[in-house]
């Protein structure tokens, strides 16, 4: 019974989670964005390499947010 209302529980947080993505600008899409896939990258690469998790976590993050910022300047035609 308790790994059934566990199951829910994450099932409804995730459902809540992605629904407060709902308004947000593209702008504000494509930063979320590259900060996940950064901070994905990053957890993965750092313990496949053995090193600090929590490092390549924030390191990624703020370089796939930096990213995503940035294709979408480049999108709008204000960046060359």
């Amino acid at each position: 019974m308790t790994k059934t209302i566990k199951h829910l529980a994450i099932i409804l947080t995730a459902t809540l989670f992605l629904g407060a993505c709902s308004g947000l600008s593209n702008t504000q899409q494509r930063v979320l964005s590259g900060g996940a896939i950064g901070t994905g990258v990053g957890v993965v690469g750092t313990a496949v390499t053995g090193g600090c998790v929590t490092c390549g976590a924030v390191i990624g993050g703020a370089v796939g947010a930096g990213a995503g910022y940035l294709v979408d300047q480049h999108e709008k035609g204000k960046l060359p």
